[in-house]
């Protein structure tokens, strides 16, 4: 059963801007997304709006706002094809639960949409 959708987009230039701030960079991205973004060189900015859009649009999904969580902790990993995934602490994703998540880019922005889903809720 889905227990929720979350849609949000991230402004890839504003995101460019943000990147030269340190600070932002690790109270939003945990170390391993961060070792991600760098290695994207040129690509940083656009992939780090979709890992940012993803993370509100996980928010969204969850029901809570953007101050309730460290964002840190809602990581987003990607396969060998580098296809997106929720890498997410138990206490975020309650047993039987499971996020799916998409990201794409277009003209300058990221948009990410999350769905939440309770196995064997009728």
């Amino acid at each position: 059963m889905i227990r929720g959708i979350g849609l949000d987009v991230c402004d890839i230039s504003r995101m460019q801007e943000a990147l030269s701030h340190p600070r932002f960079l690790t109270r939003v991205f945990s170390a391993r997304e961060r070792e991600y973004m760098n290695a994207r060189g040129a690509g940083a900015a656009q992939t780090a709006a979709g890992m940012y859009a993803a993370k509100e649009a996980f928010l969204k999904a969850r029901g809570t706002g953007i101050d309730t969580l460290d964002l840190a902790r809602i990581e987003v990993e990607h396969d060998g094809r580098g296809q997106p995934r929720y890498c997410l602490p138990d206490a975020l994703l309650p047993a039987g639960m499971s996020a799916y998540l998409s990201i794409t880019h277009e003209s300058g922005i990221a948009a990410a949409v999350c769905v939440l889903e309770q196995a064997g809720s009728e």
